[in-house]
């Protein structure tokens, strides 16, 4: 799950971040992209020089550009909280990349100043009327590439009031946490399955085409395997198969072609092992073809879910029905 936590300056963001980081949330700062880039240049991370550089990088590089990087660093194993939006083309990005809630922290002004001017940065200004006037900057602006923080607002999925002390702050935090709003929903075991199943197609040494399979059995992966030549055999994008490598159009010279396919694979590694597949369901992120069709009938397994259709699916589907074996598009209800 990743969390975005935007507001005004002096809201009170920097507590938000604390919080969630308590909740095993890593911290991350689009600012960070900016005070990185200033540091090339040897200028000092002030408000002044943070609003000008990030407006530069935007217009060089687009509106997204600091949540594109971000984005690009984080591992998709943790949750993480990230501060520092302040352009609605950065939630649209966090949004696009999944499993994503924006949360806008509020606090009067007169609040907020008085936070500043405790913490005591340079730039924030030094009396109300410099601090509104800097504020008034980040707001809206006519320039696509510099900060847009009302519009940022506008996409927020929750708004968090923090006009008080800090533990009214964690019991409203508290109450999100603990809300549908800030986790994602687990993949089904379809999608699951499928995800893994296109992760074993990353293996394959196939010059034409990527393919994985897994065979899983009470919900439990007991083989996989990918297309490319037999063990033993020189590996089809090192030229080991002249099919592939003579660039063969689909459906022709068939007799030349030496890979053995994701589906085949799988169910002979498990043979090869000593692993019964009998009753177990067939994932591949192609439908089988027929030769696969009958090694699949053979060798007991029950179902097979598959991604994306293949030359022959009508022929290789009649015949798994019937051999009563089930067979469905991943996107088709069960």
């Amino acid at each position: 799950m990743r969390v975005g936590v935007a507001g005004l300056n002096g809201a009170g963001k920097t507590e938000v971040v604390r919080f969630f980081e308590r909740r095993s949330f890593y911290p991350v700062s689009l600012s960070d992209v900016i005070r990185e880039d200033l540091a090339t240049d040897d200028l000092e991370p002030t408000r002044e020089h943070m609003i000008v550089r990030g407006r530069e990088l935007r217009e060089r590089h687009g509106p997204a550009v600091l949540a594109e990087r971000v984005i690009a660093t984080l591992p998709a194993d943790r949750h993480h909280v990230i501060d520092s939006i302040r352009h609605p083309a950065e939630v649209e990005a966090l949004k696009g990349a999944g499993s994503f809630a924006l949360l806008w922290v509020t606090a009067d002004v007169r609040t907020r100043f008085e936070r500043s001017q405790a913490r005591g940065r340079r730039g924030d200004g030094d009396t109300l009327q410099e601090f509104e006037a800097l504020e008034a900057r980040e707001l809206a602006s006519a320039d696509g590439a510099a900060q847009q923080l009302l519009a940022v607002a506008a996409l927020a999925d929750e708004t968090v009031p923090n006009d008080g002390d800090l533990l009214e702050l964690e019991g409203r935090l508290d109450v999100l946490v603990r809300s549908a709003l800030l986790f994602r929903e687990r993949p089904g075991w379809d999608e699951y399955f499928m995800n893994l199943a296109t992760v074993v197609a990353s293996r394959s040494n196939c010059v034409k085409r990527m393919v994985g399979a897994l065979v899983v059995a009470d919900r439990r992966v007991i083989s996989t395997g990918y297309n490319g030549t037999p063990r033993g055999v020189r590996n089809c994008n090192e030229g080991g198969c002249p099919r592939c490598n003579g660039g063969a159009e689909t459906g022709t010279r068939l007799d030349e072609c030496l890979c053995s396919h994701a589906e085949e694979n799988a169910i002979t590694q498990a043979a090869y092992h000593g692993v019964s597949v009998r009753g177990a369901t067939l994932y591949t992120t192609f439908s089988p073809c027929l030769m696969c069709t009958k090694m699949t009938i053979n060798a007991g397994i029950q179902e097979v879910v598959y991604g994306t259709s293949f030359p022959l699916e009508d022929v290789s589907s009649s015949l798994l029905r019937e051999a009563g074996i089930k067979v469905r598009r991943q996107d088709e209800p069960r």
